[in-house]
């Protein structure tokens, strides 16, 4: 009985009086039990996790062995307790059992959280969320306790167990306070408490505050975060489900009878079936793998919406306080307090389910980045014409960006619906049926955003699709800049690039438009999270509540608890369209176009088998090759030789696996080595891209460099084999590429070399050089299996095997000397070219390949004979020649706003700004008209006139519903206007600047520029500048109708805003550097990615795809180690920001506890409310304030080019051409000296020339003797140090570059060709008919190829003109200055590529076509230039020698050393 009476609850002693009192029963019960039935509960749970998921065991640290020793200690104080009770005090165990058993409780429970703790550090874990809640639950507990015993102090009867309490309960808090602190010092920690309060705080935004963040003072990921984790994990799964679904789409080709095709309608639809299919397994894929950890951020999010629907409960219990005259002051401020700690509790886990969200997010881009890069090593040549780099960039860009942003709102597509029927429950238990209206309100709208959803998304995928194009544009400008400068069209691809920006733009344009109407109709956004739906919804339920009856009232009670109510119903309606009109649909198109990308064609690993046997090959392709049979033993040497496009390179392609094996087999036995026709070029040092991966072997490397001729090169090189290759091998000649391309393979030793005319760029004493000691049978490859693929006839007999290719087909094979006894085709044609070929077996064929580039060399880098200056430099920097991308430090400038918002204009920006005030002048109005009818009195059980206050409330919604759409338009079109300034901007900048600026700047720091740069002005900057508005407003509103209703608050809102400025200015110089970093760590990511894709075929040959897979693991968590900092410093600022947001509510609350007597309860119930919304207001002023500060260092990005040199104006206006200009085509140079930068001594040196018209000037010279100065200076790629150069008596100093350089020609060594048809090729600007431009591909001698073409001139050449063979895009560079045929045209070696049939073909139309031209050509083969005006002999950037050939070699100067050396006298 005794028990019973002691547990019975005495609400008169708890509840109703003036000095409210805990029960001692409920004192050392549910206080002392809460606690531990939470870790009992929780404990099995986390075990087990940390069981399944744990990593290396932790030594004994100073904190784990505090933590171990304080809970030792207190689980004694239990056990001291329960025996002290059994002997002293055993009179009241008969009484009260309780007093026993709560002591061995509490021990026993803190012997268990002990044992966590050693499993923690058994298991590897840092710092635990579950014991910090298990203390901080104990503390709370524990407070009652302590004020009881702090007002029985000095009359306790007990004065043990008053000490014994004490000193348990500072124990707990040196616990609570220990459990705050992750061990070992981790970089990131699970406890979100512990890891955003203590350690963000500690060291990174306090470092970032006080210096400018750099990349070393970041942590580094856990393992869990790292690229191999997640991709290795990811990647086994994925290759399942790609398999099942190969599997179901075979089951349903299977269905279609063979030999039929399907309607064009049903295969249109089976493609769609399958891009969607792909996007869903690629969806299940990511959820299986990363789910159960989102599930974890999915049950905070539930706990936080549990504490937001009560917030409004206890609300609705304090108005009732203030409508109460006896009620004691203390349930006031008891309910102020809870209204805190709710709100505080709110914050908590809001920010642990974003923290897991965006943590989820970067998992997932890692992912996504790993699958796209090791697809682009595996991909089928066929597919990779599909997918252009453009496309793969746009695709780790902005598709994974989508899909991060899928992550953080997936949860309101299913969690918003019942947030909305919660938040209609709660409002009818208020309102009762007059809530249906808000119901009936909602429903009316969402057919509008269905159709509206379905719109966008078309919108969205015509958008990206232009994007990809834009993109794709760009990377091919980017790689053939050169040639874009050489034949000034630059204008015709900034207009292509424009026309694309122009749709991409359209189509987001539209997209917002509609956007502004779907928010229109909400009468809220996303952006606007916590206000504007409450015209709409509200002004429906209330009307439909006093209109239906007289007797219904609005008081504050009902008034303000359902606004309190509506605002919460505000996020899930707002955030329901946004998620699945904008983010949802972004992502399932995101999905899609991954999903697509993921499941495009492999190589099939047996299109070679490593065993003996036959090789056919069946190729649908333009170069194809068909019922090929060959064998070659080890150690032989294979020559295949063929006319240009019968199918040499792709007999190479099969033989490594490249084509798709239609029938037969291929066999390789060892491993293999490929120099391809093209040499690929690593962005490293001269010695990496030799050394490939392989440690280096100092004499053979050496003996390596002498056999591919190397050596003299290296002098050059100011760093030697140091030296850094810029992109694509920029900084080398054709032949130095090529030499190096031959290098990396030899070193290798491998067992079969596949050699794809590596010969032909080089100098013809180069090229037997290099046949001698590595080709031929006394070379270094002597042992070795080689097939090489060559258009010299003088390295025939020496080979083993020769195949002579035609039509894809072997015609014939044999031995040199038994096709020659053959007499075949073979024979005749060695007969007839033979001679040529023996004449010039020494010419220096291609020595002259450093067109444009050996004196570059010079140029790009510092060597040893330039100034004192350059001499002292750092020897580490000698041989660097591209610009790391560098972030730039401090704040952004308030200048980069301005130039954003002069961007935008004047004319837009002033209406916004009124539109803003208006709208929230009209929402303080209605606000404030709301409070007064709630304070209206009631007479007879009425209020008067509520049809006229329901029709102003109406009006001044309806008002600000218009204000909102005009502010959302407005902005978006604004933000449209300066993205499409400041794209047309950089892109200008970019084109303008010259040929040194690319040579130094890698492709991936532009791309990135234009891909992600670019769409963050595009959206991000727009919309964060709509939420940061929009919540600066309203944050205005809210302290007004507080400072109203309680001026007091002034004493607090004021010190709360300095404080708040104070941490939003402390941490914006953290996150505004992290985000530079994140965005400067991004570029190489994109380099590495483009580096990859177009060698794609080299790497998998040496069989190096693991260690480039490693390469971009680390360039993506490097850029993760920036990106996750930032996301977490947003977290530290949020949480700290919301807390004092949580001062103005208790703020706000107590006032007007206090003012009790003198405030109505409208206008506390007005200011209350408000309140409550400054936590979620301040949320999302962080939030945007931070996205506009992170994504206007877009703007910075874009703006810096605008700095950097440019060339001279591309046309002229003081200097009108005539039309026909160059008429003669005369050339003069007028002490004319060159030098590559200013302090770097002279490239050319007073040269004086006159060349008359018609005049055919062949110019030869040893490598680095001014050759290449010549013709740069022509066409002012670089500009005169002194001097001038007249062109038909003009000084072309004084016209414009475009004028310039679209009146000559040049035919370059590499040719190059853009994606897009035949003849946008040879004619951008459609300059020419038809007509023109078949004669011009007839004396190309490609028309009878070209008309064999599906589509003709119309037909598509892939990325960099890959469907075509290096030769046929040779001729392809040769029709452009046959359809040009200017006046003046400079050759460089255009035929290295070609075979020797089809080279005196095309040296026979130069003759014919330009016998009108002055012709200036870099000879390579001296007897190309026998029968020219003059030859002029260069040496050391002086002209040495210059008359007719005849005369020069009657002279026996150099010129006759070089005709003798060539065999030529």
């Amino acid at each position: 009985y005794n028990q019973v009476e002691f547990c019975t609850v005495d609400w008169n002693q708890t509840w109703y009086t003036h000095t409210p009192e805990l029960s001692d029963c409920f004192q050392n019960t549910v206080l002392v039990w809460a606690p531990c039935i939470y870790l009992w509960v929780c404990s099995p749970f986390y075990c087990l996790h940390l069981y399944c998921h744990g990593r290396d065991r932790l030594p004994f640290s100073l904190l784990c062995s505090a933590k171990l020793l304080l809970g030792f200690f207190l689980a004694s104080f239990g056990f001291v307790e329960f025996f002290y009770i059994l002997l002293e005090r055993n009179q009241e165990i008969h009484r009260h059992l309780v007093f026993l058993l709560s002591p061995v409780i509490r021990s026993l429970t803190v012997v268990l959280a002990v044992c966590i703790i050693q499993w923690e550090r058994v298991r590897g874990c840092r710092s635990s969320v579950v014991l910090f809640l298990y203390w901080l639950l104990g503390v709370v507990c524990s407070l009652v306790p302590l004020r009881a015993k702090i007002q029985l102090a000095g009359l306790s009867p007990d004065i043990v167990r008053y000490l014994a309490f004490f000193s348990y309960f500072a124990l707990q808090l040196a616990q609570l306070f220990l459990s705050c602190f992750a061990d070992q010092a981790p970089p990131i920690k699970k406890n979100m408490y512990a890891y955003v309060c203590v350690r963000i705080s500690r060291r990174l935004v306090v470092k970032g505050y006080r210096n400018p963040l750099q990349a070393e003072d970041l942590w580094s990921l856990r393992k869990e975060d790292t690229s191999e984790k997640i991709v290795s994990d990811l990647e086994e799964e994925w290759t399942t489900e790609r398999t099942k679904l190969q599997q179901q789409e075979n089951y349903l080709s299977s269905g279609v009878p063979l030999g039929s095709r399907l309607p064009d309608q049903a295969q249109l639809l089976r493609k769609l079936q399958k891009e969607q299919s792909s996007g869903f397994c690629l969806l299940r894929t990511l959820a299986r793998n990363f789910g159960p950890y989102f599930l974890s951020g999915t049950l905070c999010l539930i706990v936080h919406d549990a504490f937001m629907f009560a917030i409004p409960q206890v609300l609705s219990l304090l108005l009732g306080f203030m409508s109460e005259e006896d009620a004691p002051l203390w349930k006031g401020y008891f309910y102020a307090s809870l209204m805190f700690l709710l709100s505080c509790l709110l914050s908590l886990f809001n920010h642990q389910y974003m923290y897991t969200c965006f943590t989820v997010g970067m998992r997932v881009k890692t992912a996504v980045m790993g699958l796209v890069y090791r697809k682009s090593l595996v991909i089928s040549s066929a597919a990779r014409r599909t997918c252009t780099v453009g496309e793969i960039v746009n695709l780790v860009s902005a598709d994974t960006q989508k899909l991060m942003d899928f992550v953080v709102y997936f949860n309101a597509v299913w969690l918003a619906p019942i947030e909305i029927a919660l938040c209609l429950f709660f409002l009818w238990q208020h309102l009762g049926p007059s809530a249906l209206a808000g119901i009936a309100t909602v429903i009316l709208i969402f057919p509008l955003n269905g159709f509206i959803a379905k719109k966008r998304s078309k919108l969205q995928e015509i958008q990206m699709k232009f994007m990809d194009g834009r993109i794709k544009l760009m990377n091919e400008i980017l790689n053939g800049i050169k040639i874009l400068k050489f034949y000034a069209w630059e204008k015709a691809y900034l207009e292509q690039v424009l026309g694309y920006r122009e749709k991409e733009l359209g189509a987001l344009r539209k997209s917002q438009i509609l956007y502004s109407i779907s928010i229109a109709s909400f009468n809220s956004s996303s952006f606007l999270v916590c206000k504007h739906a409450t015209p709409r919804i509200a002004f429906a339920m209330f009307g439909v509540y006093v209109l239906i009856d007289d007797k219904n009232v609005l008081d504050a009670q009902k008034v303000f608890v359902s606004m309190a109510l509506i605002n919460i119903l505000k996020t899930p309606l707002s955030q329901l369209p946004f998620a699945m009109t904008s983010l949802m649909l972004q992502a399932v198109v995101s999905l899609k176009r991954l999903g697509k990308f993921l499941c495009q064609e492999e190589l099939k690993p047996d299109n070679v088998s490593r065993e003996p046997c036959k090789l056919g090959i069946v190729c649908q392709k333009v170069t194809c090759i068909s019922r090929i049979n060959f064998q070659v033993p080890r150690g032989a040497l294979v020559a295949v030789v063929g006319h240009v496009g019968s199918g040499k390179s792709s007999l190479l392609s099969a033989m490594l696996g490249e084509t798709e094996r239609r029938s037969g087999s291929v066999s390789i036995k060892g491993s293999v080595a490929y120099v391809p026709q093209q040499a690929w070029i690593q962005n490293a040092t001269l010695q990496d891209n030799i050394l490939f991966g392989r440690e280096k072997r100092k004499s053979w490397y050496q003996r390596v460099l002498e056999a591919c001729a190397l050596l003299p090169d290296l002098e050059i090189l100011p760093a030697g084999d140091a030296t850094e290759i810029g992109e694509k091998g920029l900084n080398l000649s054709g032949g130095q590429k090529q030499r190096v391309s031959l290098a990396r393979a030899v070193y290798r030793k491998a067992d079969v070399y596949l050699l794809d005319d590596p010969l032909s760029a080089v100098d013809a004493h180069v090229g037997q050089h290099i046949f001698d000691k590595v080709i031929g049978p006394k070379g270094v490859l002597r042992d070795k299996t080689r097939v090489l693929v060559t258009h010299g006839m003088s390295f025939l007999p020496q080979a083993d095997l020769i195949l002579v290719l035609v039509d894809g087909e072997i015609t014939e094979s044999g031995s040199y000397q038994e096709l020659l006894n053959r007499n075949g085709a073979f024979a005749d044609f060695i007969h007839t070219f033979a001679s040529s070929e023996r004449k010039e077996s020494s010419v220096q064929r291609g020595q002259s390949n450093t067109f444009f580039f050996t004196a570059l060399i010079k140029s790009l880098f510092n060597t040893k004979q330039h100034s004192t200056i350059i001499i002292e430099q750092i020897p580490e920097e000698l041989g660097k020649l591209t610009v790391v991308d560098k972030a730039r430090i401090g704040r952004v400038k308030l200048e980069l706003y301005i130039e954003y918002f002069r961007t935008i204009g004047l004319a837009l920006i002033v209406p916004i700004l009124f539109l803003y005030a208006f709208q929230q002048a009209a929402s303080l109005a209605y606000n404030y008209w709301l409070s007064m009818w709630a304070d209206e009195p009631i007479i007879n059980g009425t209020q008067l006139n509520t049809d006229m206050k329901l029709g102003v409330y109406g009006a001044l919604g309806f008002a600000q519903g218009i204000a909102i759409f005009g502010t959302t338009v407005a902005i978006s079109i604004g933000g449209i206007i300066a993205s499409h300034q400041l794209h047309l901007d950089l892109l200008k900048n970019v084109l303008h600047s010259p040929m040194s600026f690319f040579e130094s700047t890698p492709s991936g720091n532009l791309l990135n520029r234009f891909a992600k740069e670019i769409d963050a002005i595009d959206c991000m900057i727009p919309d964060g500048l709509k939420m940061m508005l929009s919540y600066f407003f309203k944050l205005m509103e809210v302290c007004i109708i507080v400072l109203l209703a309680t001026p007091f608050a002034a004493i607090i809102i004021f010190p709360l805003a300095l404080l708040y400025a104070f941490v939003q200015s402390f941490y914006v110089a953290t996150s505004c550097q992290l985000r530079r970093l994140e965005s400067v760590s991004r570029s190489p990511i994109y380099t590495h990615f483009n580096e990859t894709v177009q060698g794609a075929s080299v790497i998998r040959a040496f069989g190096e795809q693991s260690r480039f897979i490693l390469q971009a693991n680390q360039r993506v968590d490097h850029n993760q180690t920036a990106y996750f900092p930032r996301f977490v410093a947003t977290r530290w600022l949020a949480v700290n920001l919301e807390f004092l947001g949580n001062g103005v509510v208790l703020a706000a609350a107590i006032l007007s506890v206090m003012g009790k007597d003198t405030l109505s309860p409208g206008i506390v119930g007005l200011a209350v409310s408000h309140s409550l919304q400054v936590t979620g207001i301040l949320s999302w002023i962080v939030r945007s304030w931070t996205d506009v500060e992170n994504n206007i260092v877009s703007v910075e990005r874009v703006k810096e080019y605008a700095e950097t040199p440019k060339e001279a104006a591309w046309t002229s206006e003081c200097n009108a051409l005539p039309f026909a200009w160059p008429q003669t085509g005369t050339i003069e140079f007028q002490d004319y000296s060159l030098q590559y930068r200013k302090g770097l001594e002279f490239a050319l040196k007073g040269i004086s020339l006159h060349i008359h018209q018609r005049e055919k000037i062949g110019i030869v010279g040893r490598t680095g003797a001014g050759k290449s100065s010549l013709a740069l200076g022509i066409f002012r790629i670089l500009e005169a140090a002194k001097g001038k150069i007249y062109i038909d008596g003009i000084d072309i100093a004084e016209l414009g570059l475009h004028d310039l350089r679209s009146r000559i020609t040049i035919i370059p060594q590499d040719p190059v060709l853009f994606s897009g048809s035949l003849r946008m090729n040879l004619d951008p600007f459609d300059t020419y008919s038809d007509e023109e431009v078949w004669n011009a591909l007839e004396l190309a001698h490609l028309k009878n190829f070209i008309s064999g073409l599906p589509d003709k001139l119309n037909y598509e050449c892939s990325e960099g003109g890959e469907n075509l063979s290096l030769g046929q895009r040779q001729l392809v560079c040769l029709a452009r200055a046959l359809l040009r045929k200017t006046k003046i045209l400079v050759l460089d070696e255009a035929t290295a590529a070609v075979d020797l049939e089809t080279d005196t073909l095309i040296q026979s139309t130069i003759r014919s076509q330009f016998e009108d031209c002055t012709v200036l050509t870099i000879a390579h083969r001296l007897n190309t230039i026998m029968d020219y005006t003059k030859v002029i002999v260069m040496d050391k950037g002086h002209i040495v020698e210059m008359d007719s050939p005849a005369s020069l070699i009657a002279q026996r100067g150099q010129f006759y050393r070089m005709c003798r050396e060539a065999g030529l006298v």
